[in-house]
């Protein structure tokens, strides 16, 4: 017996020696199944951590554009509003312009004072109300030339040097809205 237990002994000796071979190896495996697991896990954490990268840079752009057409649209309803008017005092001015035109020949003309103050009145109250719509009458005679603001419709000579360049008689005046040309002076200039 002792012989058949010794080899029941040796067999059994061989057969753990085989599954702690096999549970090395199929420990290692694990550990190697799981390390494979957890580089794809941490693959895929990457990739969603960039995806969160490029998300938030999407946002933050969208945010600027977004913030940029704001201002620009508020920036653009303010000069809508400034210049609202800016087609109504158009077609006024030439009632204002017949008016100091009138107002002149009646005073040449050697008329009644009464009449011409009359006149001058409601010239006067329509000035005021364009003026109160932001409309101003440019200053334009002896003022040197400007292209910007003048259009020069003749040109003569200049009595003296001084006056070379300069404006020497306005036909029709020119106004401004908030600062912007709606009509330009149209003027005499002295060469």
């Amino acid at each position: 017996m002792n012989g058949v237990m010794a080899k029941k002994i040796k067999k059994d000796s061989k057969t753990a020696k085989k599954s702690t071979k096999k549970g090395k190896g199929s420990a290692i495996e694990k550990i190697e199944e799981l390390e494979a697991q957890l580089g794809e896990k941490d693959e895929a954490l990457n990739e969603l951590e960039s995806q969160i990268v490029e998300w938030k840079d999407k946002h933050h752009r969208l945010y600027a554009e977004f913030d940029n057409y704001r201002r620009r649209t508020l920036k653009e309803k303010a000069e809508l509003i400034k210049s609202a008017s800016e087609q109504l005092i158009l077609e006024m001015l030439p009632v204002l312009d017949d008016f100091e035109r009138a107002i002149k020949a009646k005073i040449e003309a050697g008329e009644e004072i009464v009449e011409t103050e009359g006149m001058a009145l409601i010239y006067n109250k329509m000035k005021i109300i364009l003026e109160k719509q932001g409309s101003i009458q440019m200053k334009s005679m002896g003022e040197a030339f400007d292209p910007e603001f003048h259009e020069a419709i003749a040109q003569i000579p200049a009595p003296s040097k001084a006056q070379k360049g300069k404006i020497l008689d306005v036909v029709e005046n020119g106004y401004l809205l908030n600062d912007k040309v709606i009509r330009f002076a149209k003027v005499v200039v002295g060469v």
